[in-house]
């Protein structure tokens, strides 16, 4: 078992070591494995724009399946303050700017409901066998979550495959229903 903190430090150290093209390759592989999914059938997906400069996955393939799928996209937009997400509706008017840590966020538009959301990519460092997570620490996603509808699925995305077991686990955490890699497709 290992601690969220040294999971964070590997991980990143981790994710630096990555090239483009292998970010590039990895995201194509994770959308892919993606079909794979039972999870087409809903109208509400929430999903993250990826920080380039954290190396994370480029959610663009999986944002070019969901538009193609004529789903309805969320995105949202981080309060550091209280640690809460607003989310709205991605549109063709949707303006997106980084925030001043580097976060593409929609600078308004038409706000959605959590409750109304029905799969959730979720963006993680690390995961375990058993669906839990480890993120950057600030609890965005785990608040989020936890105003959801308890169905909502959780998709966690990953270019790194499992850790045996995260040592540190909080009573707020909030486990995956799925974790994809660009090889395997983890139930949970």
């Amino acid at each position: 078992m290992v601690k969220k903190a040294e999971l964070r430090k590997k991980y990143k150290a981790l994710r630096h070591k990555l090239d483009p093209k292998d970010i590039e390759e990895c995201s194509l592989a994770i959308a892919n494995q993606l079909l794979k999914l039972p999870i087409w059938n809903y109208s509400f997906y929430h999903i993250y724009l990826s920080i380039q400069e954290l190396k994370e996955i480029n959610t663009e393939y999986i944002l070019n399946i969901l538009s193609g799928k004529d789903k309805h996209i969320v995105i949202s937009r981080s309060n550091f303050k209280t640690g809460t997400m607003v989310n709205f509706l991605l549109t063709d008017n949707t303006v997106i700017k980084k925030n001043s840590r580097g976060i593409p966020e929609p600078v308004d538009g038409i706000e959605i409901e959590n409750t109304t959301i029905n799969v959730v990519f979720v963006p993680l460092l690390a995961f375990d066998r058993v669906g839990h997570r480890v993120g950057y620490g600030k609890g965005f996603y785990d608040q989020f979550l936890g105003t959801c509808n308890p169905e909502v699925l959780k998709i966690g995305l990953s270019f790194f495959e499992a850790e045996d077991a995260i040592e540190d686990l909080n009573p707020n955490d909030i486990k995956l229903n799925y974790c994809v890699t660009p090889h395997t497709v983890y139930a949970f």
